[in-house]
């Protein structure tokens, strides 16, 4: 990944209760912002390499 500028697409995601209060507490544990372990959990699943990108 490069060091320009991102092209962003904004994305809202509705979490259950428990899921938003994990997602907080471990936050505030490791000190990170919610989109960077977001992205971190983005970038680490598995796409195989025969599936074709679908531009929506």
């Amino acid at each position: 990944m490069t060091n320009k500028k991102w092209a962003v697409k904004r994305i809202t995601v509705n979490l259950a209760a428990q899921e938003a209060d994990k997602l907080e507490k471990y936050c505030q544990q490791t000190g990170r912002p919610a989109t960077d372990v977001i992205r971190e959990l983005i970038r680490g699943l598995p796409i195989s390499d025969d599936t074709k990108e679908i531009n929506a």
